[in-house]
């Protein structure tokens, strides 16, 4: 489990074990006890991350006469309403030799604003000036791609020095890096998603872009926006200028027209941004779901008692919904085919879904038989197996008929393999339920609660199906194989190198170098590294989970459903 002392421990050394990195803390999937722990845990590294730059940024920040990142959102968003912060792991334990970019030095957040549900992008000045990591590039692009997906008003809150240079070659050129922003914002502006820009700080360079590509553009006096600051004027063509006569807010209202409000400072220009949101015809209000909430059948709390995350437990995942959905909407899909797989149409805060999820308990299935009747076979927990991709995939077609949002439950170790699989066409009903997720229509959110291996993560829609949404409990695990798997592979490659080379490997050597590979797999499907790297929006605290859904359904039910649904050759 995580040790709350060692919030920082992926330490990044390598041992004499051909360089696997080895993490300072323990990487073992939790235990149902340690959720507790597991939870708290993540909690105080969020909190330490929310920090950015510390105190000493922050100080900084008021010198100015600016507000922190954190001051702006909370004057931005509606009181008392529910928010929900994307990537705040991006860059957690990257960038070391410069010092760490905490949650990649932008905040990435789902709010109301005057009752309109937006996405706002805010640098945080506090780390590196707000400079743009590679990391930073991916998140706010993640953002920009949500946001489109289910129409929300975009709200960037500038205060940014532009291009991290150091690391320019990977910030720059590609289709996921700086200039896919700027190609977004005009995309997302022809396609009549509202898009407001606040400068209130730096924003130089080509980073100038980002904001003037927007609709709407504020701009707080004392903040600067040119794309070549005074000192590289002066290196370039030998100009003497002072910033504000370059790119001052009065030089930009008054000569250049550049921007469309000049504000005084942070709170009279998040105030104006307030208002112009309320004039917004195009930005609907926050969506009401059409049936009434009804509480869980379940305690939300009971989450605690039922889960069970060490390895070869079980528990029942029909329980387990039982204290997220409403009470009384749930409606089992062929409740006795397919059992490794359950499938509910429900409602969650009386918005209605369709849901997958994996069944971590054994189940029994029924085969065909000869003269003497259908016989009996058990499947085991967590495993997708041919019968169950089957019924997934018919299923998932029905709720894009229905069109209802479609919400994935991720605990599964991956499909069944042997003989008997293979030859009942695990592959080929597989191929299916990949087909018919891949296809839909509807918008689609992710959440892994446990293990995500291998093509079982494809299949439930894992990030490389364009999910609106993923989330996790701190107890996740996501990788190609269980890590116990993977270690004894990549051992048996290694010690087939050694031999090959000469070298004698004896029992505490062959110990040493499995305990090494072993430590860094499992550093790797930790969850916390996938949130780093940006394979999931947001790691949630277990018993929120009904509520973070509801937000999540709140999201899908202004997102419309694109196209019409196909699914070209589908193996039968």
């Amino acid at each position: 489990m995580f040790r709350v002392a060692q919030c920082s421990a992926w330490s990044g050394q390598t041992q004499p074990f051909r360089g696997y990195p080895v993490p300072r803390m323990s990487q073992q999937a939790p235990t149902t006890s340690s959720l507790r722990t597991v939870t708290a845990e993540y909690l105080a590294l969020a909190a330490k991350t929310e920090q950015g730059g510390g105190p000493s940024g922050a100080e900084r920040q008021h010198r100015h006469g600016r507000l922190t990142v954190r001051e702006r959102l909370d004057l931005l968003l509606d009181p008392g309403t529910q928010t929900m912060e994307c990537g705040l792991l991006a860059a957690w334990e990257m960038y070391r030799e410069y010092g760490g970019a905490p949650a990649a030095g932008v905040v990435t957040t789902i709010g109301q604003v005057d009752g309109r549900i937006c996405m706002i992008i805010a640098n945080d000045a506090t780390v590196k000036a707000g400079a743009f990591f590679p990391m930073t590039c991916k998140k706010i692009i993640r953002a920009q791609t949500m946001a489109q997906r289910a129409r929300l008003p975009l709200i960037y809150l500038v205060d940014s020095a532009g291009v991290f240079l150091p690391l320019q070659e990977d910030v720059f050129p590609d289709t996921d890096d700086f200039g896919r922003i700027f190609r977004n914002n005009a995309v997302i502006s022809a396609q009549g998603i509202p898009q407001y820009a606040a400068i209130m700080g730096n924003c130089v360079a080509g980073g100038g872009y980002l904001p003037v590509l927007c609709d709407t553009l504020l701009m707080t006096e004392g903040s600067g926006l040119y794309l070549a600051g005074p000192a590289l004027v002066r290196a370039a063509i030998g100009q003497e200028v002072s910033s504000e006569e370059l790119g001052g807010a009065a030089m930009h209202a008054a000569i250049s027209g550049t921007i469309d409000f000049r504000e005084k400072d942070d709170p009279s220009c998040i105030d104006r941004l307030r208002r112009l949101m309320k004039a917004n015809a195009s930005a609907p209000l926050a969506a009401h779901p059409p049936v009434a909430a009804v509480a869980s059948e379940r305690q939300p709390s009971d989450i605690l008692e039922v889960y069970r995350g060490e390895s070869g437990s079980q528990y029942d995942m029909l329980e387990l919904l039982r204290c997220i959905v409403d009470g009384g909407s749930m409606d089992e899909y062929r409740a006795e085919y397919g059992c490794s797989l359950v499938c509910v149409y429900a409602r969650i805060g009386g918005f209605p879904c369709g849901i997958v999820a994996n069944q971590r308990q054994l189940t029994k299935r029924q085969m065909p038989g000869g003269k003497g009747g259908p016989a009996t076979s058990s499947n085991m927990p967590a495993v997708i197996y041919d019968d169950s991709a089957e019924k997934a995939a018919r299923f998932i077609l029905d709720v894009n008929q229905r069109r209802i949002p479609l919400v994935f439950l991720h605990d599964t170790t991956g499909f069944m393999v042997g003989r008997d699989s293979e030859q009942g066409g695990i592959i080929r009903a597989g191929a299916k339920m990949v087909n018919a997720m891949s296809n839909s229509i509807v918008p689609k959110i992710t959440l892994i609660v446990g293990g995500s291996y291998g093509a079982g993560n494809y299949a439930m829609c894992g990030r490389a199906f364009d999910p609106m949404l993923t989330l996790a409990w701190p107890s996740a695990r996501c990788s190609v194989m269980g890590a116990a798997q993977a270690a004894s592979t990549l051992l048996q490659i290694d010690l087939a190198a050694r031999e090959r080379r000469g070298e004698k490997v004896d029992e505490d050597m062959r110990k040493q170098l499995l305990a090494a590979i072993t430590a860094s797999y499992s550093g790797q499907q930790d969850v916390r590294y996938g949130a780093s790297r940006g394979w999931i929006d947001r790691i949630i605290e277990p018993v929120l989970t009904r509520d973070e859904l509801v937000m999540a359904l709140r999201i899908a039910a202004q997102a419309p459903v694109v196209g019409e649904l196909r699914t070209g050759v589908l193996q039968t």
